[in-house]
């Protein structure tokens, strides 16, 4: 896989995020490793996850995830070849962004994933009772530690967004370097607008999550079809109601068709072409379900299919 620069980081990494949501929950420790194997082996190296993957789970407190990742490289002995994102912020013991819930979240994350340092350390979702000064002062505080090699931001709005970067300008200090909005074919005004303008502008790179829109994307949801096996067939099944959403899949279909691809790849292939994205994110929960999320970097899709996709698919 080629490598890309994240933002205006020294970060390079694979063209797709693996995201270990799955770690723990629809995937055991064994199942995981092997995912985690497959992707490696197939020149993958940006791992993400969270503190809170995954506390829904009846049994678990948050942070099964991190701990499998965390015990995965200290297996291989592979830390240093692989740039590992978390979030903070969602913990049921770290919620929230107050200065000493991020610094108490960004140690115990570093306790699950055994490691020294988190390559790219995101705030999960923004949290309107702190100020942006003190939040991006806290992430600094762990940057300058060399706790953390560089920050990044999720799930807030333009104003908040545009404050946090125009601090960090205005302070010299740590700067958010990507965003990791909600962005895929059937969710496109999440951040396409005033978040793009502003990563754009500030020089953030995208890793768009839900880029599958929760597996709706990959084609094994149809109205007519089979139920799936799968926690989150209840949100893919909503867009089965959905006529702009089905028009999507439809061309999807037409264009994997005459590539001779999987819809997946299609859709991430759509997704990685658009400004300022860098990686999309998806995740697996077995070694088969990672082959054509590999597979997407190689596929060029014509301006005629790009086009297709983006006038079937606006918001």
């Amino acid at each position: 896989m080629t490598l890309k620069p994240v933002g205006t980081s020294d970060l390079l990494v694979s063209p797709l995020n693996l995201g270990g949501n799955v770690f723990g929950w629809t995937a055991d420790e064994a199942t995981s490793f092997a995912v985690l194997d497959a992707y490696a082996a197939a020149g993958g190296n940006f791992v993400d996850t969270a503190d809170s993957y995954s506390a829904w789970v009846p049994g678990h407190s948050g942070g099964e995830s991190e701990a499998i990742i965390g015990r995965w490289t200290a297996a291989r002995g592979n830390r240093d070849d692989v740039v590992i994102a978390t979030k903070v912020g969602q913990h049921p013991e770290f919620k929230g962004l107050k200065p000493e819930t991020i610094k108490a979240g960004a140690e115990a994350s570093l306790a699950r994933l055994g490691t020294d340092r988190i390559d790219l350390y995101y705030t999960h979702y923004d949290d309107e009772s702190v100020p942006v000064e003190d939040i991006i002062t806290a992430l600094d505080g762990l940057v300058r530690a060399g706790k953390v090699r560089h920050i990044a931001v999720s799930n807030i709005s333009p104003e908040r967004l545009r404050a946090s970067l125009e601090f960090s300008d205005r302070e010299g200090l740590a700067k958010y370097v990507a965003i990791q909005p909600h962005y895929n074919l059937v969710s496109r005004d999440t951040y396409e607008g005033e978040r793009a303008a502003l990563a754009v502008e500030h020089g953030l790179s995208a890793i768009p999550y839900f880029a599958l829109a929760a597996g709706f994307l990959t084609g094994k949801y149809r109205p007519d079809g089979p139920s799936v096996d799968s926690p989150r067939a209840q949100g893919a099944a909503k867009l089965l109601k959905d006529p702009k959403a089905l028009d999507v899949l439809a061309k999807l279909d037409e264009i994997a068709a005459a590539h001779d691809v999987d819809v997946a790849e299609v859709a991430l292939a759509w997704l990685a072409a658009q400004p300022t994205v860098v990686a999309p994110l998806a995740s697996a929960r077995t070694p088969d379900q990672l082959k054509p999320l590999l597979s997407f970097p190689d596929l060029k899709l014509t301006d005629t299919d790009l086009t297709t996709l983006t006038n079937a698919s606006n918001p």
